[in-house]
């Protein structure tokens, strides 16, 4: 007997299979996270080498080059582009579509291995960078401040930054443009020879006197303690009075030969919002979370958590890609439900019985709803490819 004939005859048992369809997959529909594309892994890999100190032609020459030697064997390269800069060495690797990039990394990292011994010796060792989808950030915000400019990444870190973290399919966030504290030694090169002292000198004085150490134990009785020397320098007056040299059996103090400035650190790239001073932090969420979900869950907490910041310090919305998600998810929505009207009205006009009408209307629904259970079990999202 075919599976349509019992169909027919068994309409009770038809109705509740379809309706366990209709409920499980709403159910998926529930659950499944929303994105705008789904999660895509590039078949595209970048090594990134620092060379301090190198200008760009001796990075191509003794960097650069070797390495693309070396990932010419790799199987199934497609391209190989190279950028080299002062001080950095950056490589594409662009492979064929399908290609496993994890073996694709293995292979690269042999190939880094045989070719390390050829660069030069304060070069770093290349690191790997794979590209995906979810590495895109799906908020970005702009941050100002007045007086407390310079204490604004600190701030953020403790009040803004942490409580978000806790926030569940959270990657990472991160600030551009953030202000640090420095502290800069501005050396008087006349008092420098007065005094018969060098750069590397004093190089090495700060770097003798501003460490933590280990300095034995003390045990009591069951007890084992550790002890450490605190020697690291938490104020800038400590490293005025700090003493780099000796004249004639006097000492001679970093005050003596230069001035200690404890400040911003010099920004090469300076943040402006609204001609004003300020800085952008960005959000990234995990692999396969719901960009919409968490973008609501940040939002809502934003609000709390701006109320413990200085009145100074605004917080201003840049970019929402859930915005841009849900208006997309919302047309495309739109769109099949204006064709499942107009697929009724054609088949009516040209059938002209509701019964069959009735049965292509039910038909369409239900197969929509069924794909959402195919979504959900394959891990996928609910974004703009699978809808179409």
């Amino acid at each position: 007997m075919s599976i349509y004939k019992n169909a027919v005859n068994r309409p009770i048992t038809t109705l509740m299979l379809f309706a366990g369809i209709v409920v499980l997959g709403l159910y998926s529909l529930l659950q499944l996270p929303t994105d705008l594309y789904p999660d895509m892994e590039f078949p595209a890999i970048s090594v990134m080498t620092t060379y301090t100190g190198a200008n760009a032609s001796d990075i191509e020459t003794n960097v650069t080059r070797n390495l693309e030697d070396s990932f010419n064997a790799i199987d199934k390269l497609k391209e190989v582009n190279s950028v080299s800069y002062d001080n950095l060495s950056v490589i594409f690797l662009e492979f064929e579509w399908g290609v496993n990039l994890d073996e694709a990394s293995n292979d690269i990292r042999s190939a880094i291995d045989f070719t390390y011994d050829l660069l030069p010796e304060d070069c770093d060792r290349p690191s790997i960078f794979k590209f995906n989808t979810s590495m895109m950030p799906i908020l970005f915000y702009a941050i100002t401040a007045e007086e407390n400019y310079s204490g604004l990444e600190k701030l953020l870190d403790e009040r803004i930054i942490n409580p978000l973290n806790r926030i569940d399919g959270i990657g990472s966030i991160n600030l551009i443009g953030a202000p640090s504290r420095k502290i800069y030694v501005d050396v008087d090169p006349q008092r420098l020879d007065a005094y018969n002292l060098t750069i590397e000198q004093i190089g090495s004085a700060i770097a003798a006197e501003n460490i933590d150490m280990p300095s034995g134990n003390v045990k009591m009785g069951q007890m084992d303690y550790q002890l450490r020397v605190l020697g690291q320098i938490t104020d800038s007056d400590q490293l005025r009075d700090m003493v780099v040299g000796s004249a004639n059996g006097n000492p001679i103090y970093l005050r003596d030969i230069g001035v200690v400035r404890d400040t911003v650190k010099d920004l090469s790239i300076e943040e402006r919002i609204d001609g004003r001073q300020g800085l952008r932090m960005f959000v990234m969420k995990q692999s396969g979370a719901n960009t919409v979900r968490i973008s609501r869950e940040i939002n809502k907490l934003m609000e709390e958590l701006m109320q413990t910041l200085p009145p100074d310090v605004e917080i201003t919305t840049i970019f929402d890609t859930s915005d841009f998600i849900v208006g997309s998810i919302r047309n495309l929505s739109v769109t099949l439900m204006w064709a499942l009207v107009f697929v009724i009205l054609v088949v009516l006009v040209f059938l002209g019985r509701w019964r069959a009408t009735f049965i292509v209307g039910l038909a369409i629904p239900i197969s929509l709803i069924t794909s959402f259970i195919y979504l959900f079990f394959t891990g996928n999202s609910l974004n703009v490819i699978s809808l179409a």
